[in-house]
């Protein structure tokens, strides 16, 4: 697997791509925000590791420009903001998953190869369950189309953050059925038992204000979690 390391810290850097290379993986390293992103945008990578604290672009913006061309490239994010809040900025923006610094080399070698597992699994699931493949999803006024990743309500587009887009992709994907916010936290956020579930409530409002006239597709089931209305 080829993968892009951006870490200004290059004795740390050194250790990451050695750690990588040592599992057959090739490593391309960019130690500041604009050549890292440039490198992202123009070279061929299965994979990002991206500093959050760079030289030059910081890692949120070179996240965001990652985003707005490569929205399928998985990111990693390497960072030592540990507040939830923080963590949470970092996947609202777009990244599959994150590591806080300190950390060991092999915690990312781990998570390299959890978070390819996780791609994996999902790109081999059927595409009757998930509303991959090119399946047009649609509850009420709002169509979602899977592969393209637009949004509209009653025929008009609509922009949408990741975590709003992924939040709003798995509520459709099965309409009535009660998702707890747990299972959201696991399946939108990839994050089990170590951020305050009061997270999806936040986003929850967040994607309700920006589906607007169809805000009331998603409902609250009060005591158990989150739905988006059966027809």
């Amino acid at each position: 697997m080829r993968i892009l390391v951006i870490e200004d810290e290059r004795t740390l850097a050194g250790f990451i791509a050695q750690g990588l290379r040592a599992e057959g993986h090739a490593v391309t390293v960019r130690h500041d925000g604009d050549s890292g992103e440039a490198a992202a945008l123009t070279g061929d990578y299965a994979l990002v590791l991206l500093d959050l604290m760079l030289p030059g672009k910081d890692g949120l913006a070179v996240l965001k420009a990652i985003r707005a061309r490569l929205p399928d490239l998985p990111v990693i994010v390497l960072t030592a903001r540990a507040a939830v809040e923080q963590r949470v900025e970092g996947l609202d923006r777009g990244a599959n998953d994150y590591v806080i610094k300190p950390f060991v080399v092999r915690e990312v070698v781990l998570r390299v190869t959890a978070l390819a597992n996780r791609l994996a699994e999902r790109r081999a699931r059927p595409t009757a369950s998930t509303g991959l493949g090119g399946t047009m999803l649609k509850v009420g006024p709002i169509e979602l189309d899977p592969v393209t990743h637009d949004v509209r309500i009653s025929g008009a587009p609509i922009n949408l953050r990741p975590l709003e887009y992924k939040l709003l992709q798995l509520l459709v994907s099965d309409p009535g059925r009660v998702f707890s916010r747990e299972e959201l936290l696991e399946q939108v956020w990839e994050m089990r038992g170590d951020i305050n579930t009061r997270t999806v409530d936040v986003h929850v409002r967040r994607l309700r204000v920006s589906l607007g006239p169809a805000a009331d597709v998603i409902e609250t089931v009060h005591g158990f979690g989150y739905r988006a209305k059966r027809e």
